[in-house]
This record gives structure tokens, sequence and C-alpha cells, in this order.
């Protein structure tokens, strides 16, 4: 346990009651707008004090409304990290970067500045204004400033919510290589289902002010109950893959629990760890093996639940090998095919459908 969670607050006509512990790695903390996910991490930073409640991180106390207790912001050595950046506008990017280390010794670590630096590539901007910076580079260079700050818990509230498509691709290579080299633990608020999957092992789904469901992110997206509170477009599992091969067309073959996959878009070398989200509404189903097809992913599944919709629509949980398989049918296909617990069959996957943006590096999950 790194972090423990247990606090309540009222807003006025918003009522907060949350209650949670967090491991290593990444945990995301998923909802809808108004759901209460930034109040949490502030309540995590110092900035909001709740009404009743207690928090701890490494097991020290930070809030305890009992006893009294609370850690000002400035003494919690947590680094947070906001949706803008909050660069200092008249600072160069180093400037920005070495303010963080005011915070942690009180002095600059040529070291650390370096290592920073170098994950999340940012030598050729230390001399630029944030004013000639992308968004981007610019969470990147947030991002430096916090881990310059040497936290022991780093908090990210929609980092990449004011990013475009383009600037998401670029700085989520940066977020995994924070994932996997930083070894801090990182409650990362999202309302994103793609970053979720892609970044985080551990999920929190809040809704109106309180935990709805919790796990393992592989876990709860591939849930068929899970699909009410992330929605419908968003429903979808997690595969994890191993690079197999990277083909002279341009083709990846990845290794997964249940089979093969052939897919575009892999930029990792042969051995690599991945992770794959595949859509609900991307997966076909057949009872028997199908021929003459022009996709190359067909996965032996058996159907572990089906769980039907009120318009007409059923969501079908598939197991296969150690991975969930999500499938979005209609009801009259579940009929047609006799689909029920136990029953055995066939996934197709189109490999196209998978982008870029859906697979990432293994981590921690």
């Amino acid at each position: 346990m790194s972090l423990r969670v247990n606090i309540a607050h009222d807003f006025g006509g918003f009522r907060l009651e949350v209650g949670f512990e967090t491991a290593s790695g990444v945990t995301a903390l998923f909802g809808g707008s108004g759901a209460g996910k930034t109040s949490v991490v502030n309540a995590v930073a110092g900035l909001l004090r709740p009404d009743q409640g207690r928090i701890e991180l490494f097991g020290e106390v930070l809030l305890d409304t009992e006893t009294g207790v609370f850690v000002p912001p400035h003494k919690r050595r947590i680094g947070y990290v906001f949706q803008d950046g909050r660069l200092f506008p008249h600072l160069s990017v180093q400037e920005n970067l070495r303010f963080g280390a005011r915070f942690s010794a009180g002095k600059n670590d040529p070291v650390q500045e370096a290592r920073v630096v170098e994950m999340l590539g940012l030598g050729g901007l230390l001399e630029r204004r944030p004013a000639a910076l992308s968004g981007g580079e610019k969470q990147r260079v947030a991002l430096g400033r916090a881990l310059l700050s040497k936290p022991q818990f780093l908090l990210m509230d929609e980092p990449l919510a004011a990013l475009d498509g383009a600037r998401k691709d670029e700085i989520l290579p940066y977020l995994e290589t924070l994932r996997d080299e930083a070894g801090l633990p990182i409650l990362y608020v999202s309302h994103s289902v793609a970053e979720i999957a892609r970044l985080a092992d551990d999920i929190i789904i809040l809704k109106q002010g309180v935990v709805a469901q919790s796990g393992k992110v592989s876990k709860v997206l591939g849930d068929a109950n899970s699909v009410q509170l992330l929605g419908l477009r968003e429903a979808g599992a997690v595969l994890q893959a191993r690079v197999v091969e990277i083909c002279d067309d341009g083709l990846a073959r990845l290794a997964v629990s249940g089979g093969e996959l052939q897919i575009p878009g892999v930029m990792a070398p042969v051995g690599s760890a991945l992770r794959i989200r595949v859509l609900a509404q991307d997966v076909i189903l057949a009872r028997a093996a199908p021929k003459g097809l022009s996709s190359r992913n067909i996965l032996p599944v058996t159907v572990e639940a089906v769980r039907l919709g009120s318009g007409g629509g059923a969501m079908v949980s598939l197991r296969a090998g150690e991975d969930v398989l999500l499938a979005r049918i209609t009801a009259r296909s579940v009929q047609e095919l006799g689909l029920e617990s136990g029953v055995s069959g066939f996934a197709i996957l189109k490999a196209t459908a998978i982008p870029r943006g859906a697979i990432g590096g293994a981590g921690h999950g």
C-alpha cells in the first residue's frame, strides 16, 4: 500500500465520500465530469481539507480529522501535474525544471536533472520559454519539474485533456517511460478509457462522489458489467501481448495467451511486452472456425457471460486463453448462435480496427 484514502466532504449540492488504497505503479481515477476526481486528488495534495477522514502516504498520516492532523501541501512530498502545465512564462525550460528542485533538498542535482531531461526528451528544449513550446512539450516540462521535486508520490490530473490527438500520441510514450522507469506510484485522473487502458495498472471508478467499482484494469475493462460505468462506445478489453516478428509487409506478429495476432502500427522491437486495447464493437463472433476471410486474427474463445441490453443489443464476455474479450452484438445474434456460458466459438478481430494509439508498453500489468 502506498496511499490510503478515506474521506468525506460536503460541497453543498454534492457530497464526496470515498475510500480506497493504491499500490505501486499507476492507479487510474476515472469518472465523468462532476464525479469528484479532482476533489479527491486535491485532498491528497492538501489543497482541499475534507470535513472528515484520514489520508496516509506510506504509513505517514497526512490528514486525520479526529486528531486534528493536517500536513500542509508543501510538506507532503507529492508532485502534482495539472491539466495546463502551469509553467512560469518568464523562465526558460531549464529554469522551470530547476524550480522543482527547490521543494526537495533546495538545490539542483545535476545527475537527477540529466536523468529526467533524457527520460522526457527535453534536451533540445532547455533554452526555450513556454510560449515557444507545443502543448505536449509543456506537459513534459511540467512532468520534469514535478519529478525534480523528488516526490514520494505523483498526482496527475487529466494531463492530456487539453491536447489534441497528435499531441496525445506524442506524450503517451513519455508517460509510459515515466511509469516504467521513475519507480513512483502515480494517481492518474482521466475521463479517457483509452489512456487508462494504455497506462494504468489499477482503476478506481467514481460515480456521483462514491467509488462505484475498482480493481485491475484488465479485469474491470473486460467485465461486461462495467459497460454502464465506462460507456457503451468505450467497452473493450486489454490483451497482454509479446512481439514475435516484424514482417516485411509492415504487420507485426504478436503472441497472446489465446493465440496469435497480426496487426500494423507496432513500433516496438521483437520480444517487447505490449498491451493492446480491443473494442467490443470490433469483435465478430462465429460458432464454427471461419474460412475464406481477409482477417488473419481469429482466436478460439469460450463464452463466460452474456449481458442483454435494453435496446436489442448484448455484451458477450469471452475467455481467450488467460485474457478476456468483450463482443458487442445484437440480442438476435445471441439467440441465433445459441450463445450462453460455456459455449465455445471464435472471435474475429479486424487488424485495422486496432489503432496505433491502442498499443502501448505492458508496464506492470
